[in-house]
């Protein structure tokens, strides 16, 4: 499971025209989901993330987490992250999970920042959206739940 993690100021998605989901200061996380993930792989990503020490304190140092400050968290479904263009110009996405087993992933990882105490707003799962967020710093951290980066 990869995560893309933006600190935000504000954050929304819009699908047809209709704003579905926004929040104010916290993080947006675009998720992407591998046709090897487990459980396991949400449990830790949703961990990590939620305590994930990015926001300033007093002085300006990244040493608080989304739930010290209060923070909404966005997660938007992004099964590109799972592209691969090492060959050719037009990107694979066969390590990406197919749509039944990545939903359901998906939603544990959702429902697991819940269960911590987060105020989390979704995307519609395999819908075209529009996401629009004023990234703070900017600060984006790349997370992978095999650890590769």
């Amino acid at each position: 499971m990869r995560a893309v993690v933006q600190l935000t100021d504000a954050a929304s998605v819009t699908v047809a025209g209709q704003k579905i989901a926004a929040i104010k200061t916290g993080l947006t996380v675009f998720l992407g989901i591998s046709h090897d993930d487990t459980d396991q792989d949400a449990l830790y990503l949703a961990e990590k993330i939620v305590n994930l020490r990015i926001f300033p304190d007093d002085v300006g140092k990244m040493n608080l987490s989304l739930k010290d400050i209060g923070g909404e968290l966005l997660v938007v479904s992004q099964f590109t992250l799972y592209g691969d263009c090492r060959k050719g110009r037009r990107p694979s996405f066969d390590t990406a999970a197919p749509p039944p087993a990545a939903t359901g992933l998906y939603e544990l990882f959702v429902e697991l920042c819940r269960a911590r105490g987060v105020a989390a707003a979704c995307g519609k799962f395999q819908a075209e959206m529009v996401v629009q967020l004023a990234n703070h710093g900017p600060v984006t951290i790349l997370l992978d739940s095999k650890r590769l980066f």
